[in-house]
């Protein structure tokens, strides 16, 4: 006798990574590999070399970087950066969360 069940639907890596992400606070795979695979090409070179992103948190994105120089730096580049990263992202990047790597 055999027995019909539909179909469940295939398990994608790309919905169960976007439901981790999505359990940690942080935005979709898409929007955080916008961010993060395009961070060099957003800032520059010379600010990449000192600023690095760490953690897309909804609207904030914590940067770490590894002067003290470069947090005011990112607070002047804050507006600007913010209006590159959100046409990356699902939800729109408000402000910057800024610390300063440990040595």
């Amino acid at each position: 006798m055999s027995t019909n069940h539909p179909e469940t639907p295939p398990v994608t890596l790309q919905s169960q990574l976007n439901r981790l992400l999505s359990s940690l606070g942080s935005d979709d795979a898409a929007s955080v590999h916008g961010v993060f695979g395009a961070w060099s090409s957003l800032v520059g070179d010379a600010v990449a070399a000192h600023v690095q992103p760490v953690k897309l948190n909804g609207s904030v994105l914590l940067v770490e970087v590894d002067d003290p120089h470069w947090a005011t730096e990112m607070k002047f580049l804050e507006a600007s950066l913010c209006s590159k990263l959100s046409h990356l992202t699902t939800t729109p990047v408000t402000s910057l969360e800024v610390r300063v790597k440990r040595r």
